[in-house]
């Protein structure tokens, strides 16, 4: 027999679930023109040994410059000891996203066919720095309030109309969805614009490393999608990097 888990604990699962998930995706595989004097485009295919060796230098330039901006723009006691890493698994999904482990220690994860598709060490960057500025920013926290709000408004509102406890379990999930997608995008419009700022500082070119957005598939402006127009996030890039 099943047992039901608790309320809270649906809730706490719920929104876990939804905040630990890609950031930044492409399996796009159009080649447009390189940028003069950067690299060239790397290979289709890397291992996780030749996707770290291209992380490295990066991570050994910006880390510091994370963790420095990350103590002066979060609350103290905030854990700005990151871990940036290729994840070792073998996939085929080329993926970066910020997470937190079991000590609250943020990782910074990219897969080896992410780091594939980075034409420049200033597209690393960039994308190292959006999913840096996650962290700052306080995206899983904010993201798992808004989806155990979402779910529990979700649940009153059911049982008040009657529901049984399968429908408002259905309404748990439906409302937890909603409530950690509503505000996803805005979080990825800040993480691009402080990523901007943590790209600049750490010595690359955003305007450079934002040209990722061209071959990353443009998920439009979808009714509770994830992600924002690739248009406005290279606005919000352009104008960021303007005021530097």
């Amino acid at each position: 027999m099943r047992r039901k888990l608790p309320v809270e604990a649906r809730l706490i699962g719920l929104a876990a679930a939804l905040v630990i998930s890609g950031c930044v995706s492409t399996t796009t595989t159009t080649s447009p023109t390189p940028q003069p004097a950067v690299q060239q485009k790397p290979a289709a295919k890397i291992s996780t040994g030749q996707a770290t060796a291209r992380v490295a230098p990066v991570k050994a330039r910006m880390e510091a410059v994370v963790e420095r901006e990350c103590k002066a723009r979060t609350a103290p006691g905030t854990n700005c000891d990151y871990k940036i890493y290729v994840d070792p698994k073998e996939t085929k999904v080329a993926n970066a996203y910020q997470t937190l482990d079991k000590n609250g220690r943020p990782l910074i994860i990219f897969t080896a066919p992410l780091v594939a598709e980075t034409r420049n060490s200033h597209e690393l960057a960039f994308v190292m720095g959006h999913e840096a500025a996650h962290h700052i920013k306080g995206h899983i926290a904010r993201s798992q309030g808004n989806a155990m709000a979402g779910a529990a408004l979700g649940a009153i509102l059911v049982a008040a109309a009657g529901g049984n406890s399968s429908a408002v379990e259905a309404a748990m999930d439906l409302g937890a969805g909603v409530g950690a997608r509503s505000f996803s995008k805005s979080h990825e419009l800040e993480a691009d614009q402080l990523g901007t700022i943590l790209t600049k500082k750490s010595g690359y070119d955003p305007l450079i490393g934002v040209n990722f957005f061209e071959r990353t598939p443009d998920p439009g402006n979808q009714f509770l999608g994830t992600h924002p127009p690739n248009a406005s996030r290279v606005a919000i890039v352009k104008q960021t990097a303007a005021g530097l």
